[in-house]
C-alpha cells in the first residue's frame, strides 16, 4: 500500500463492515474531482510525449484532433469554440501547423470573413501518426480494464458531467433569483 501512496494520495480503502469509515472516494485528497483533473493532465501528458517527435505540443496536437472531429472546412471560430479557448490563443496554433505546412486556411464559401480550415496531404498523414500513437497510449492506460469497466467508467462520467451542468445551472438561477430580490428591496 505504501507504493500506491507516492502515486495516489488517499487512505487506506475502510472496512466495509464499519458503516461509520469513510469510502475511498470521501478519502481521496484534495478530492474525487481533483483526481479526476491529475489524471487528465497526466493522460494529455503522457499523449504529448507520445507525439513530441513528430513536432507536436500539446497546442498543436489538441487542435488537429479537434479538427477532425469537427470536420475540414470548419471555422476557427468553430474550432476556437469546441477547444474551449479564445481566438488568439488558436490563431497562435494554427500559425504554428501552417508553417509545418500541416493545415491551410481558406475564405469560407459565403462569409468572407470567415475563415476555413483543411488539412494537406502532409496534414492528414501526420494525424494518422497522431492518432496511432494516442491509440497506443490509451492502450497503455487501459491495460486493466475490459470494455464493460471502460463504459461503466464513461458512463459515470458522463453523468458526473451532466449533474456539473444542472448544478451549475441551479446556482446561476438562485444567484440570478437573489439579485433579482435584492433589486426589488431597493
Amino acid at each position: 500500500m505504501q507504493e500506491n501512496s507516492a502515486v495516489v494520495d488517499f487512505e487506506p480503502r475502510p472496512d466495509k463492515s464499519c458503516p461509520e469509515e469513510l469510502h475511498l472516494h470521501e478519502t481521496i485528497k484534495p478530492s474525487l474531482g481533483g483526481l479526476v483533473g491529475r489524471v487528465h493532465r497526466v493522460w494529455r501528458t503522457a499523449i504529448t510525449i507520445a507525439v513530441q517527435p513528430l513536432g507536436m505540443t500539446e497546442a498543436r496536437w489538441t487542435v488537429m484532433v479537434h479538427l477532425d472531429k469537427l470536420g475540414e472546412g470548419c471555422t476557427q471560430q468553430m474550432l476556437a469554440s469546441e477547444l474551449g479557448i479564445e481566438m488568439p490563443s488558436l490563431t497562435r496554433t494554427l500559425n504554428q501547423l501552417e508553417a509545418q505546412q500541416l493545415i491551410r486556411r481558406g475564405a469560407h464559401a459565403t462569409d468572407k470573413r470567415a475563415r476555413c480550415l483543411w488539412f494537406t496531404a502532409a496534414g492528414r498523414d501526420c494525424l494518422q501518426q497522431v492518432a496511432e500513437r494516442i491509440s497506443r497510449v490509451r492502450s497503455e492506460l487501459y491495460v486493466g480494464f475490459d470494455d464493460a469497466d471502460l463504459n461503466q467508467f464513461a458512463e459515470m462520467l458522463l453523468t458526473l458531467e451532466a449533474n456539473a451542468s444542472v448544478s451549475i445551472h441551479r446556482s446561476q438561477a438562485d444567484r440570478h433569483a437573489s439579485l433579482g430580490d435584492e433589486g426589488n428591496m431597493a
